[in-house]
């Protein structure tokens, strides 16, 4: 930090000089540097037989500065100071205060280690600052660069550590969510494994998480809200289900006082498990592995930018790349000075800053800037340019500014960038600073002195992580449905059962009107069973002996063919084809019964009913073969209208002689349904002969 601070104020006294001294001076600069450029193009092998393995000079990026780069230099001053450097821009997720624990770790390496913990920042400036911070420092040992939350990168310089394998081995077997120091505990342990095994547990890691992410080591605040809601459905829900089905089943029926208490214990019981086992079960209280910060931590880097401020009007952090050469500095403080001595004008202050989440300010650019603002205690224009994504937001506090024209006519490009920006390494940040100053100059001044509004506070960084109680938010309407659930489940459980015991009790058959548009032409074995069942019992309940004495031969025909018992229609052991027969029968019954007489059954279906009188239909798909069949009413509307539709219409049944394939029904050998094209007398004859009845 003091290297830049010199810098900055060597780079803002130059200009206060005439110009003829200016250049006087920057003259002198150049021949003191001339030793230097000779020193450097003289040949490697002069200098340094050694070789080294890994490139520490890199050509400098469109408006870095050539000088020795003020990053390394800065981290490698910290370094010399502390082997662990814990930045202060992340203090929401990895306070200062963590050194002491990665210092803990690193001492079980087994080498010396230097710990960078450091804002996210590019590949290339990750992997080339290792080396200029290891050139620098001029120190062997493992050189390990944290970025965020994860181990980024590691270097071995003169020592020997596994240090690619290990930065894998976090990579792959730790969830993204693991945590700064639970990622470094991992890398450290790798690395005490040595070379061999090191490399052996790297790719196994490869291997087994090629494709599958390890399963976080946190939950969010909505995962937290979706287990509060299903607790307070469970707490409510399974109590009352047990009360309200206890209560149903037991209605109408008297029992001893002693069962009456089995329910209510059962639910109070369940309750007080639910109630006691979901804290167990959902045992989280944090969303991250983040340690809270103290307020002072909090405020660190405010106080540092402040106090750079104060000194210099543009901070560049020393923790970041360098994006400002000296000319272009030069040129800032030039037009910040002349802005400053302006009608209307006023100080600048400019922050070359990263902003992140994890910042004091949350990434908040407004509270970042009233919080330097209220620290350098200076009316001023307030500008923080973020180094690392090429951001500019501009705030002023106390000028006779027209805030309006500064907040909305601010065009993109200066403030976001465009095209160019993005691609280079500097976002031309110098240049879109100086573009800045003109529109500051040209900005309409008021009478009266303007500020930005307050902005709002950040999110407080004790409670930032820390997930709500299980027993909040979403807990208490969880509560109210639960109950619903519990009415629910006891009002379906009741219709079912009703549905059910209908069923069984009083089978109600089909009305003829619907048949011929309800029944299926390759019916289940189970829904003829059930059909045969209900159509028996209909026809049994409704049957008069003394009445109907000369249709009795219907229902005993159907009733030869189950041998005499209903229910056996509804067990397995009688064939799809009787169990046609016994509802052509039992419905032939029961439109005798109804004032529907009828000798006739539809030829076409016979589960459509009775027939009305007998048609030629054709009966097959290919050809023309045609048959003479009784039909009912809709049948017939199709043989008329749509003549080849009725092959379509006709009754299959499975014939166990041919492997249960399907056929016509009246082509199945052995059947009683081939004389029900004649009639339901003969199928009635047929039965009685097969029977032996007469």
């Amino acid at each position: 930090m003091r290297a830049v601070k010199t810098n900055h104020a060597w780079a803002g006294r130059i200009p206060a000089r005439s110009n003829g001294r200016a250049r006087v001076l920057r003259l002198l600069l150049a021949l003191c540097a001339l030793p230097a450029v000779f020193a450097t193009a003289t040949p490697a092998h002069a200098t340094d037989t050694t070789p080294d393995t890994r490139a520490t000079t890199t050509a400098p990026a469109r408006g870095a500065d050539p000088a020795p780069d003020a990053q390394a230099a800065y981290l490698a001053d910290r370094l010399r100071e502390n082997p662990v450097h814990v930045t202060d821009q992340l203090p929401r997720e990895l306070p200062p205060s963590t050194a002491p624990d990665f210092a803990r770790l690193a001492k079980k390496t087994g080498v010396p280690t230097y710990v960078l913990v450091l804002p996210m920042m590019s590949s290339s400036e990750g992997d080339q600052l290792l080396g200029a911070v290891h050139d620098r420092l001029g120190r062997d040992g493992l050189y390990v660069l944290i970025e965020g939350t994860d181990v980024a990168r590691a270097t071995a310089y003169g020592v020997r550590a596994p240090a690619e394998a290990a930065v894998t081995v976090t990579v792959y077997e730790l969830a993204y969510d693991a945590g700064a120091l639970a990622s470094f505990e991992r890398f450290v342990e790798v690395i005490a494994q040595g070379e061999k095994k090191a490399a052996a547990r790297a790719e196994a890691a490869r291997e087994r998480y090629r494709d599958d992410e390890p399963t976080e080591m946190y939950i969010g605040p909505s995962d937290r809200q979706n287990q509060s809601f299903l607790t307070g459905i469970l707490l409510t829900g399974v109590p009352l289900s047990i009360l309200l089905l206890a209560a149903y089943a037991r209605r109408g029926r008297t029992g001893k006082p002693a069962l009456r208490l089995i329910a209510p214990g059962a639910a109070l019981l369940s309750a007080a498990a639910i109630a006691l086992t979901a804290p167990v079960v959902f045992d989280e209280t944090r969303s991250s592995a983040a340690r809270p910060p103290t307020p002072a931590e909090l405020s660190a880097r405010v106080e540092r930018v402040a106090a750079g401020l104060k000194q210099d009007p543009v901070y560049a952090d020393p923790e970041s790349p360098r994006v400002l050469d000296a000319r272009q500095l030069d040129r800032l403080h030039e037009r910040i000075r002349d802005f400053r001595r302006s009608d209307g004008g006023g100080p600048v202050y400019v922050s070359l800053v990263p902003q992140t989440p994890e910042s004091e300010s949350a990434g908040d650019t407004d509270l970042f800037a009233a919080a330097v603002h209220a620290k350098v205690g200076q009316d001023g224009v307030y500008v923080v340019a973020d180094p690392d994504d090429g951001t500019i937001d501009v705030l002023n506090h106390g000028l006779r500014l027209d805030s309006s024209h500064l907040s909305f006519d601010l065009p993109d490009s200066l403030t976001l960038g465009d095209s160019r920006a993005d691609e280079a390494d500097d976002h031309l940040l110098g240049e879109r600073l100086d573009r800045l100053m003109t529109f500051l100059d040209e900005t309409p001044r008021t009478d009266r002195p303007q500020s930005e509004p307050a902005p709002a506070p950040a999110p407080r960084a004790a409670g930032e992580h820390t997930l709500p109680a299980l027993y909040s938010t979403d807990f208490w309407p969880g509560l109210v449905v639960g109950a619903f659930a519990a009415l629910l489940l006891t009002g379906l459980t009741a219709g079912a059962t009703w549905i059910v015991l209908l069923r069984r009790r009083s089978p109600v058959p089909e009305s003829f009107d619907r048949m011929p548009f309800t029944a299926p032409t390759a019916p289940s074995t189970s829904y003829l069973r059930r059909t045969a069942y209900n159509e028996l019992i209909a026809l049994s309940a409704e049957f008069d002996p003394e009445d109907h004495a000369r249709d009795r031969e219907r229902l005993d025909a159907a009733l030869l063919l189950v041998d005499g018992d209903p229910g056996r229609a509804r067990r397995p052991g009688v064939d799809p084809t009787t169990l046609v027969a016994v509802i052509v029968l039992a419905r032939a019954g029961r439109a005798a019964l109804t004032g529907r007489p009828s000798k006739l059954c539809c030829g076409v279906n016979p589960l459509h009913g009775p027939a009305e009188h007998r048609h030629h239909v054709r009966v097959t798909a290919d050809g023309n073969r045609r048959r003479l069949l009784p039909v009912c009413a809709p049948c017939h509307d199709v043989a008329v209208a749509e003549p080849g539709a009725i092959p379509g219409r006709l009754l299959k049944l499975p014939d166990p002689a041919l492997g249960n394939t399907r056929l016509p029904y009246y082509d199945i050998t052995d059947s009683p349904l081939t004389a029900v094209p004649d009639g339901v007398g003969r199928l009635v004859d047929r039965v009685r002969g097969a029977a032996g009845v007469h």
